[in-house]
Protein backbone atom coordinates (compact mmCIF):
# COMPACT_ATOMS: atom_id res chain seq x y z
CA UNK A 1 0.00 0.00 0.00
CA UNK A 2 1.11 3.55 -0.59
CA UNK A 3 -0.99 4.88 2.24
CA UNK A 4 -0.94 3.56 5.61
CA UNK A 5 -4.57 3.65 7.71
CA UNK A 6 -2.49 5.88 10.23
CA UNK A 7 -2.23 8.88 7.67
CA UNK A 8 -5.61 8.88 6.70
CA UNK A 9 -6.62 9.13 10.41
CA UNK A 10 -4.00 11.87 11.16
CA UNK A 11 -5.23 13.69 7.19
CA UNK A 12 -9.06 13.07 7.97
CA UNK A 13 -11.68 15.77 10.07
CA UNK A 14 -14.54 13.26 10.19
CA UNK A 15 -15.22 11.07 13.11
CA UNK A 16 -16.26 8.64 11.05
CA UNK A 17 -12.75 8.26 9.64
CA UNK A 18 -10.86 8.57 12.65
CA UNK A 19 -13.03 5.62 14.24
CA UNK A 20 -13.29 3.63 11.75
CA UNK A 21 -11.11 0.14 11.82
CA UNK A 22 -7.32 -0.20 10.19
CA UNK A 23 -8.73 -3.83 8.25
CA UNK A 24 -11.79 -1.61 6.35
CA UNK A 25 -9.22 1.59 6.16
CA UNK A 26 -7.05 -0.76 4.07
CA UNK A 27 -10.14 -2.24 2.18
CA UNK A 28 -10.46 1.76 1.51
CA UNK A 29 -7.12 2.39 0.63
CA UNK A 30 -6.91 -0.28 -2.41
CA UNK A 31 -10.20 0.73 -3.97
CA UNK A 32 -8.22 4.33 -4.27
CA UNK A 33 -5.11 3.11 -5.63
CA UNK A 34 -7.54 1.16 -8.22
CA UNK A 35 -8.92 4.44 -9.08
CA UNK A 36 -5.39 6.29 -9.44
CA UNK A 37 -3.86 3.46 -11.09
CA UNK A 38 -7.01 3.29 -13.50
CA UNK A 39 -6.86 7.01 -14.14
CA UNK A 40 -2.30 7.18 -14.42
CA UNK A 41 -1.89 4.20 -15.96
CA UNK A 42 0.64 2.75 -13.72
CA UNK A 43 0.73 2.00 -9.82
CA UNK A 44 3.41 4.39 -8.32
CA UNK A 45 5.97 1.41 -7.75
CA UNK A 46 8.66 2.43 -10.09
CA UNK A 47 12.06 3.88 -7.66
CA UNK A 48 11.27 7.26 -9.29
CA UNK A 49 8.01 7.53 -7.67
CA UNK A 50 9.96 6.78 -4.47
CA UNK A 51 9.27 8.72 -2.13
CA UNK A 52 5.47 9.57 -3.39
CA UNK A 53 4.92 12.68 -4.53
CA UNK A 54 3.05 14.54 -2.02
CA UNK A 55 0.39 15.09 -4.80
CA UNK A 56 -0.06 11.98 -5.58
CA UNK A 57 -0.32 11.37 -1.87
CA UNK A 58 -3.05 13.58 -1.81
CA UNK A 59 -5.26 12.60 -4.22
CA UNK A 60 -4.43 9.11 -2.37
CA UNK A 61 -5.46 10.56 0.98
CA UNK A 62 -8.75 12.09 -0.41
CA UNK A 63 -10.28 9.19 -2.43
CA UNK A 64 -9.13 6.81 0.44
CA UNK A 65 -11.03 9.11 2.76
CA UNK A 66 -13.98 9.59 0.21
CA UNK A 67 -14.17 5.60 0.11
CA UNK A 68 -14.16 5.56 3.94
CA UNK A 69 -17.46 7.90 4.12
CA UNK A 70 -19.01 6.24 1.50
CA UNK A 71 -18.24 2.79 2.69
CA UNK A 72 -19.18 3.84 6.43
CA UNK A 73 -22.75 5.19 6.51
CA UNK A 74 -25.41 4.01 4.84
CA UNK A 75 -27.42 7.34 5.41
CA UNK A 76 -24.92 9.06 3.29
CA UNK A 77 -25.77 7.06 -0.29
CA UNK A 78 -29.38 8.09 0.76
CA UNK A 79 -28.06 11.73 1.18
CA UNK A 80 -28.53 13.21 4.84
CA UNK A 81 -26.04 13.13 7.19
CA UNK A 82 -25.45 15.16 10.45
CA UNK A 83 -22.06 15.59 12.07
CA UNK A 84 -21.01 18.05 14.61
CA UNK A 85 -16.93 19.06 14.56
CA UNK A 86 -16.52 20.76 17.48
CA UNK A 87 -18.97 24.06 18.09
CA UNK A 88 -19.64 23.46 14.23
CA UNK A 89 -22.09 20.92 13.14
CA UNK A 90 -23.76 20.61 10.18
CA UNK A 91 -26.52 18.14 7.77
CA UNK A 92 -27.04 17.60 4.21
CA UNK A 93 -30.07 16.36 2.42
CA UNK A 94 -31.77 16.96 -0.51
CA UNK A 95 -28.97 15.24 -2.72
CA UNK A 96 -26.33 16.63 -1.05
CA UNK A 97 -24.53 13.51 -0.44
CA UNK A 98 -21.11 13.08 -0.63
CA UNK A 99 -19.56 13.29 -3.71
CA UNK A 100 -16.41 12.05 -5.11
CA UNK A 101 -13.47 14.53 -5.61
CA UNK A 102 -11.99 15.28 -8.53
CA UNK A 103 -8.62 14.64 -8.15
CA UNK A 104 -7.53 14.88 -11.96
CA UNK A 105 -5.48 18.41 -11.39
CA UNK A 106 -2.97 16.76 -8.68
CA UNK A 107 -2.58 13.61 -11.06
CA UNK A 108 -2.46 14.95 -14.26
CA UNK A 109 1.42 15.30 -14.63
CA UNK A 110 1.57 11.53 -13.55
CA UNK A 111 -0.66 10.31 -16.61
CA UNK A 112 0.98 8.30 -18.88
CA UNK A 113 0.76 8.83 -22.74
CA UNK A 114 0.08 5.94 -24.58
CA UNK A 115 1.26 6.43 -27.83
CA UNK A 116 -1.94 5.17 -30.39
CA UNK A 117 -1.54 1.68 -32.36
CA UNK A 118 -0.25 2.31 -35.94
CA UNK A 119 -1.72 0.28 -38.58
CA UNK A 120 -0.54 0.25 -42.09
CA UNK A 121 -2.65 -1.07 -44.90
CA UNK A 122 -1.04 -2.23 -47.93
CA UNK A 123 -3.01 -3.02 -51.79
CA UNK A 124 -2.81 -6.61 -52.26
Amino acid sequence: MLITPDEIIQYSVFEAVKNRPPELLRRDILEAEADIQQMTGHRFTDEKYYPLPEKARLALLQLAQYYALKNGDESLLKGYKSEKLGDYSYTLSDGGGIVKPDVYKLLEEYILDYESARLKVRAI
